[in-house]
């Protein structure tokens, strides 16, 4: 892999529709970010469309993608960019047939190999495996180096890496992953802008 990593941005899982699209804002103006995840944790759903309509015009008017988690029908009624599938291989064809060729549909495969790929046969246009560092993700089991370097050899399916993320992890991961998804690592910093250009730093060094 000859170009750095690719970052995609996560959002809390709570967030004030009034406030966070200026801190989003000065993220996306100060560092390159392919794509912003809505991963709310609330499932209602008038909360969610409030956050989304919030986000999207700052995410669009960079040419950012936005997705959301799980909500498909969600994702086509507000006018999104696609979706992220966070239980591995289910829904993921069902997904695609619903956004058609031009929805982007994700999916969470935690440290599954096996997932990726049936998710990726599915119709996935990117497979997302993780914790790296440790957290909640999933079952809590480590995504380690082999299954992605394998992966970036095998698969030309792109690859996130996520969860726990420190400049480690980004420094040993970057030769072998498509993107870096950053979500707590940053928005429990003070300050989020300089905790991103350390991590991106980090990929330099990788």
């Amino acid at each position: 892999m000859t170009d750095l990593p690719q970052t995609y941005l996560i959002t809390p899982a709570t967030l004030d529709p009034a406030g966070f699209p200026d801190d989003l804002a000065r993220l996306l103006d100060a560092s390159p970010v392919a794509c912003v995840r809505l991963a709310l944790a609330t499932r209602d759903e008038d909360e969610i469309a409030r956050a989304a309509d919030a986000l999207r015009p700052v995410c669009h008017e960079r040419d950012v993608c936005l997705v959301v988690t799980d909500h498909l029908l969600l994702a086509q009624r507000l006018g999104l960019d696609g979706v992220h599938l966070s239980a591995g291989t289910r829904g993921v064809r069902d997904a695609r047939k619903a956004l058609g060729i031009e929805g982007i549909v994700g999916s969470f495969c935690g440290s599954s190999q096996h997932d990726g790929m049936v998710a990726g046969e599915a119709g996935a246009d990117y497979i997302s495996f993780g914790p790296v560092g440790g957290g909640a993700l999933g079952d809590g089991t480590l995504a380690e180096r082999d299954l992605f370097e394998w992966w970036s050899q095998m698969i030309e399916l792109p690859v996130v890496a996520e969860g726990g993320l420190g400049a480690a992890e980004v420094r040993l991961l970057t030769p072998f992953t498509d993107f870096f998804a950053f979500g707590d690592e940053l928005w429990s910093s003070d300050d989020p802008v300089a905790a991103l250009r350390t991590l991106r730093a980090a990929m330099a060094d990788g």
